[in-house]
């Protein structure tokens, strides 16, 4: 048996958990991609490039939240959301509420930018 049979096990695994979490964010925790009912490769593709830009700026969005309000640690040890919820809601609640959080709004773009 080899020996480094179990460390690759763990490192395969913890790959998998990364994309199962990806694909739970385009699915049922976040952008619902199976509501679309799109079989179209290439409109499937532009629309996965879209969701891709959409999480990483939920994401950064939560990172940028999580640095000024830390999320709140449950009593199992655990945050109550995850960074990318946390960025998601906000930015929703951005959406939803325009005309009120439009500073808020030009202040999220900012996490879009590479500069």
């Amino acid at each position: 048996m080899n020996p480094n049979y179990c460390h690759n096990a763990i490192d395969d695994y913890a790959q998998r958990w990364g994309i199962e979490t990806l694909f739970g964010i385009f699915k049922s925790r976040g952008f619902n991609l199976e509501d679309t009912h799109l079989i179209d490769s290439e409109r499937l593709s532009r629309l996965f490039a879209l969701l891709t830009i959409a999480l990483c700026w939920a994401y950064r969005t939560g990172q940028w939240l999580s640095d000024h309000k830390p999320i709140v640690i449950k009593k199992h040890g655990r945050k109550a959301k995850s960074i990318f919820r946390y960025g998601f809601d906000h930015l929703r609640s951005i959406f939803l509420n325009l005309d009120e959080f439009q500073t808020d709004f030009l202040q999220s773009l900012e996490f879009l930018s590479c500069t």
